[in-house]
């Protein structure tokens, strides 16, 4: 099988390119893609040094699959020239998200949306990943009413630069490169774009893309997106309004049989989910779970998960996992 990884140099894509390695996937070729300031770099797969080559270069090589992590705009621009030759791409931004005949996947929630005929499929945003996997099998059972999130994102979030903000200013250095405030001993209110609306880019990632895979544009949500100077996992309170009752024992039960999450849950000791516990996990880890007083069928949940790796990588590689068992890559 030939997998392509474009946009192989940044964060995400260094870390597409572990998760292929750790998950054993039968990659007979590897081409390493990225931008033309990235030309000749290596990348090392399975022990391999490979070259980093064009996206025309990757194209021409004609991939079963494309792992996109480059952008919107390369993304529009390419994503379909691969496509349309009958390569899978499987895309992190968010070009393609809110197309109502593109797949939104997370293989444990909705990989069964994807058919023999979807060439271009769509990761959804790491806040929403953590999310959904939580909302789920709790939807399914409760109904969801009302969801009011707010997230504490991690610079890594914003790419290599978020991150190297953050680094320059823990070491005295005053040079902002990426938010429009200092980020070390701060919190920004301010995740994405600010739209006309008054919400950010992020907030309504979060609320559109929701409601795309739990498929139901009834349920209301409100979101805030906060930055917050982490270097590995984002963070959100959540809270819940179901249409039905619940018991917390019922809540609990359906959390700890969600593949993919873990409960951790115990205040009289201190657990409960952390991102300096989550970083380097694959799990989307869930805590603080408690009902709501204020509102009728209400719950309070805290959510943790490493935003580079379900919330991106992992789940990309997930739905490349999925295509293959579903037999839509040719043999060669």
């Amino acid at each position: 099988m030939k997998i392509a990884v474009v946009g192989v140099t940044g964060l995400v894509g260094r870390k597409i390119t572990a998760v292929l390695q750790e998950r054993n996937l039968p990659v007979s070729t590897f081409i390493a893609a990225a931008s033309a300031k990235s030309i000749e770099k290596k990348i090392t797969f399975h022990q391999t040094d490979y070259p980093v080559v064009s996206i025309e270069e990757a194209v021409k090589q004609k991939p079963d699959i494309a792992i996109f992590s480059a952008g919107s705009e390369v993304s529009m621009q390419w994503a379909p020239l691969f496509s349309n030759q009958g390569t899978y791409v499987i895309d992190n931004s968010s070009a393609w998200r809110g197309r109502a005949e593109i797949p939104l996947v997370v293989p444990e929630i909705n990989g069964n949306s994807i058919t023999k005929e979807n060439y271009l499929i769509a990761n959804p945003n790491c806040s929403t990943i953590q999310l959904v996997m939580v909302l789920a099998p709790l939807h399914n059972v409760f109904s969801i009413k009302r969801v009011v999130i707010a997230t504490y994102q991690s610079v890594t979030g914003s790419g290599a630069k978020g991150l190297q903000q953050l680094e320059a200013e823990q070491q005295g250095k005053a040079d902002l490169t990426v938010y429009p405030h200092p980020i070390a001993m701060n919190v920004l209110p301010h995740a994405g774009n600010f739209e006309k609306n008054g919400s950010t880019s992020e907030e309504i990632k979060l609320m559109n893309e929701t409601r795309k895979i739990l498929n139901n544009n009834k349920i209301g949500i409100s979101a805030t997106a906060v930055r917050v100077p982490v270097k590995g996992g984002h963070s959100e309170a959540v809270n819940l309004a179901f249409k039905k009752s619940f018991s917390l024992t019922q809540v609990k039960k359906l959390l700890n049989d969600m593949p993919g999450v873990t409960v951790m849950d115990n205040p009289k000791e201190n657990r409960y989910p952390m991102p300096l516990l989550a970083e380097g996990s694959d799990a989307v880890f869930v805590g603080r779970i408690r009902r709501d007083p204020s509102i009728e069928n209400g719950l309070n949940l805290w959510i943790v998960a490493d935003n580079l790796r379900k919330g991106a990588a992992t789940n990309a590689v997930q739905i490349a996992q999925l295509l293959i068992n579903k037999g839509f890559i040719k043999k060669n």
